[in-house]
């Protein structure tokens, strides 16, 4: 399996990838809901990392080998989401069905005038948690993302909404900048949205239990949230098929201690509790999990600092 999720490659070129834009909006949905299929077969053909990854989390959630179908399945729903994206971005929710739960926790936090981190993970799609920009337009939100992994794409996708594109901060730029930028969102009382389950390359991280292995999930996002001490909530935009999405807001932590003379325990138990909930939505809608990659780096034990998992706590 691939090694690492940074190295593999972006799929498409620009001159693919802005066909498949113009063709998504002057076609329309259901023209490209079509075209997916055997999009799905051949990505299902040629990528064999993709495919033995999916094969192999698709296994621990159904507790027994995944057949062939249920790997194209997962594929096809992660080429639904990604295609999705472009409506989003286009036209807002107006083509969607989106629920939303969990909005009355989120406006507590918002009214205290502090700023709320939003972590998710690559569950579903993270692009409907834009549908907030509408219905809380006096709050900015802010989104971290790696430009420098899929540059063709998110150039492209940009091109369609600049200002969601203004709104991101690269997190390639650097801890101190990226620090930095959130703390200033904070201030100003806004919305910071990051994804905490997958480490760059050189990131610490530490194994805590997923879907019955221990597993690598980067320490940094709470290392953040520690420095920041505001209120943290977990986002999930779950595609349940159609038009349908499901965006839930749950509490996590009105603040995330980790204190220097504890600090391993004290992350392991943040990490326990945010595994446990990303295992909670992965069982629940297992084809919305989408790291193509080998997320347990079986292999590679390496790559993470040894971790005792603790009982989920409340930070």
């Amino acid at each position: 399996m691939t090694a690492h999720w940074q190295d593999q490659p972006e799929g498409g070129g620009r001159f693919s990838l802005r066909l498949l834009i113009g063709a998504a909006l002057s076609c329309g949905r259901g023209f490209i809901l079509l075209c997916l299929y055997p999009i799905t077969l051949y990505y299902f053909l040629r990528r064999g990392p993709e495919r033995r990854a999916s094969r192999e989390y698709l296994s621990r959630v159904f507790g027994r080998r995944a057949t062939t179908w249920q790997v194209l399945k997962h594929l096809h729903c992660f080429a639904v989401t990604m295609a999705d994206r472009i409506y989003l971005l286009a036209h807002g929710e107006r083509d969607f069905d989106i629920e939303v739960n969990g909005m009355e926790p989120l406006q507590h936090y918002l009214a205290q005038g502090r700023g709320v981190l939003l972590i998710g993970s690559h569950q579903g799609s993270f692009e409907v948690l834009r549908a907030l920009s509408a219905r809380c337009p006096q709050i900015p939100l802010r989104v971290l993302l790696d430009k420098q992994k899929t540059p063709a794409i998110t150039e492209l996708l940009e091109a369609l909404a600049p200002d969601v594109g203004e709104a991101v901060i690269d997190v390639s730029q650097g801890g101190a900048a990226i620090t930095l930028a959130v703390a200033e969102a904070c201030r100003a009382g806004g919305m910071v949205a990051l994804l905490a389950d997958r480490g760059r390359a050189h990131e610490v991280l530490r194994r805590v239990d997923f879907l019955g292995q221990p597993a690598p999930f980067p320490t940094g996002p709470w290392l953040l949230a520690h420095t920041l001490q505001v209120p943290v909530m977990l986002c999930f935009g779950v595609y349940r098929g159609g038009r349908r999405y499901a965006l839930s807001f749950e509490s996590f932590a009105e603040r995330v201690d980790i204190p220097r003379e504890a600090r391993n325990q004290a992350l392991d138990g943040v990490l326990s509790h945010y595994a446990q909930r990303l295992e909670h939505y992965a069982r629940l809608e297992p084809y919305n999990w989408f790291n193509f990659y080998d997320f347990w780096q079986q292999d590679d034990h390496r790559a993470a600092a040894p971790a005792r998992v603790n009982s989920m706590r409340e930070a």
